[in-house]
């Protein structure tokens, strides 16, 4: 099956394709190898850029039952598509937010003696989680607060933490966070346990828990850097060229003349820019390279600074006939995400989460 969203194809100058199949498989995947703990799914910030409305069904027809949004806003969306799942709201606990948790049965993560107590008044005895900082110093209650808010006598059904440094498995930082997160689980034993992102599936300690959370690698990320990647590719971006030009040695392109032609170089620009979520930073200027796109099967750099809504690429090695009706891949034909990151001075969480919505989307499966 083969749906598409956004502007029509006729009227965008870039197509971006979806593989849901894709999706599906990579969390059959992180499912076999957690098992038999839980797999649930991080959907936030638009299940990664591609679509809540169209990833949470596909991933709910895997098997998938729990998720993990952001906002109480993305909650509702899930909620819309997938009327059965047991949704989680990370980032504790609003005031606001309290009536739309209440109708869409949302659960909220509660973060602090303040949330615990809000949701103690107006939660009216329903289940919620708690996240106990180990290190991150970013969200959660302090280890020793835990029996405090055990004391409380609330339905918490998932003590959760998160991992500063899982991508690195040597990382003496992730043993002293399963540690304290232990040391906590005592006075919650009823609670199920959470501590596992993407990239903590894949740690030697094996920190499953009862549930765990994967997000990145669902999207086809790369868990393991350094590695071979073991997930699926889901997105493809390929966009339009517009028009192919030739300028002589000596010759400078886009904005402040930061490239420079080192050769008669035939260039291709496409409509595609940092109004579309492609970096800024992955522009290709003189003393550093830059993005990459695949043009008629040969790797092409970008040539001179990204902007708005166009990026020029040096088609110079691309044989004059293949070019004609040819497209410029930049996700896609052996361009990883992460790829598209390091070269763009970010990481792959990032590209994904800024793909634009002047698209023409194909959703695949």
């Amino acid at each position: 099956m083969t749906e598409t969203s956004g502007p029509e194809v006729a009227d965008s100058q870039a197509v971006l394709t979806i593989d849901l199949a894709a999706l599906a498989a990579n969390w059959r995947a992180l499912a076999e190898r957690v098992a038999p703990a839980e797999c649930g799914a991080v959907v936030k910030a638009d299940a990664y850029g591609i679509g809540i409305e169209a990833a949470a069904p596909a991933l709910a027809k895997a098997g998938c039952r729990t998720f993990f949004v952001a906002h109480a806003s993305e909650g509702r969306r899930v909620r819309a598509v997938v009327p059965h799942a047991v949704i989680y709201v990370l980032n504790g606990l609003l005031a606001a937010s309290i009536p739309s948790l209440l109708a869409h049965d949302l659960r909220p993560v509660l973060g602090s003696l303040d949330d615990a107590a809000l949701w103690a008044q107006a939660g009216a005895g329903r289940a919620w989680a708690l996240h106990v900082d180990t290190g991150m110093n970013r969200l959660g209650v302090a280890p020793g607060d835990v029996a405090s808010i055990a004391d409380m006598g609330l339905v918490i059904d998932v003590l959760m933490t998160h991992f500063v440094s899982s991508e690195a498995a040597d990382d003496k930082t992730n043993d002293a966070q399963i540690a304290r997160f232990a040391s906590v689980r005592t006075a919650l034993p009823q609670a199920r346990a959470s501590l596992a992102n993407s990239s903590a599936l894949f740690l030697p300690q094996k920190p499953y828990g009862a549930l765990v959370r994967p997000g990145y690698a669902l999207y086809g990320g790369n868990p393991t850097p350094g590695t071979e990647n073991p997930m699926q590719a889901v997105v493809r971006l390929e966009a339009q060229i517009l028009q192919i030009r030739t300028v002589e040695t000596g010759e400078t392109v886009g904005y402040n003349a930061q490239w420079t032609a080192r050769r008669r170089t035939r260039l291709a620009t496409i409509g595609i820019g940092y109004a579309d979520g492609l970096p800024r930073a992955a522009m290709g200027i003189d003393d550093r390279a830059g993005g990459e796109a695949m043009v008629a099967g040969v790797l092409c750099p970008f040539a001179g600074r990204v902007s708005m809504d166009l990026t020029m690429i040096d088609v110079t090695d691309v044989p004059k006939e293949r070019l004609a009706g040819a497209t410029a891949v930049l996700l896609g034909d052996g361009i990883k995400v992460d790829d598209l990151g390091r070269r763009s001075a970010t990481i792959g969480y990032e590209i994904l989460t800024r793909l634009g919505a002047r698209y023409h989307r194909v959703y695949l499966g």
